[in-house]
């Protein structure tokens, strides 16, 4: 599959999405929020993919922002609609019921934080910057910055992010909890593809499992978070992926998953 602004491509069980405008620093403008709306709709109802990992095109940008030039001419409720777009793409993204691995290769500023944050994990080159500029267009985050930050890196590192926009090295980002992993540039590659390799091997609905729990326990008072935990635990034991990888364990063999 390929759109003008995305490349797709399957390594087994794993997508590779990649947002391809190098020469605007991969920004996201309204066709490319569109065909990852599409890809990863698509990703969802594909069996044959378990993990999709997202990067960006060329070595300087993963999301370098939104596409500014389009903005600019964007009236009040023009740009309250290209905000809930992509909102609603980010929303696919993050409740996607299998793992969404985020390849921030270098810049992910403005809605290129979001679309990393919006992400399950995200491993970071060295070289990486991550921010939330948007103050200094005169703008708030419209894509989720302000909120998924907030629950991702607290407070305190959401007003200052937001409110200075500075960006932060991919050692900051990590200290403060922003991305999972920081590797050297040139095995970024290697090891996302690793993790989406193990990630694959994995039992699919026990991950689904794990991915709806987080989703709802992150919205939920702690009570119902448990007590839908404890529901999903249940159904693990009606599936054939439990039974095999019970028996396996038993058997000091590794399980192979069947999806059922």
């Amino acid at each position: 599959m390929s759109e003008a602004t995305l490349r797709v491509e399957d390594h087994d069980a794993v997508r590779v999405v990649t947002v391809h405008r190098p020469d605007k620093l991969n920004a996201l403008n309204s066709a490319t929020i569109e065909a990852l709306h599409r890809a990863f709709e698509q990703a969802a109802a594909d069996e044959t993919v378990r993990v999709v990992v997202l990067t960006g095109a060329g070595p300087k940008a993963f999301v370098a922002g939104a596409d500014i030039a389009e903005m600019a001419g964007l009236r009040a409720a023009e740009g309250r609609d290209f905000a809930l777009r992509g909102q609603a793409m980010m929303r696919c993204v993050e409740t996607l019921p299998k793992p969404v691995i985020a390849m921030v290769n270098g810049f992910a500023l403005g809605g290129g934080l979001e679309l990393a944050m919006c992400c399950h994990l995200r491993i970071a080159a060295e070289t990486a910057r991550l921010g939330q500029p948007e103050v200094n267009l005169g703008l708030i985050p419209g894509f989720g910055g302000t909120q998924r930050l907030l629950r991702l890196a607290g407070r305190a590192a959401t007003l200052e992010l937001c409110l200075t926009g500075a960006p932060v090295d991919a050692g900051r980002a990590l200290a403060l909890g922003i991305v999972n992993r920081v590797v050297p540039a040139d095995e970024l590659r290697a090891q996302t593809m690793a993790l989406a390799g193990q990630l694959a091997n994995a039992a699919p609905l026990a991950l689904r499992g794990v991915l709806d729990c987080v989703n709802v326990g992150g919205e939920s008072a702690i009570g119902e978070g448990l007590a839908y935990e404890a529901a999903q635990f249940g159904l693990m034991f009606a599936t054939e992926d439990m039974r095999e990888g019970t028996r396996a364990f038993l058997e000091r063999r590794p399980p192979v998953f069947s999806n059922r």
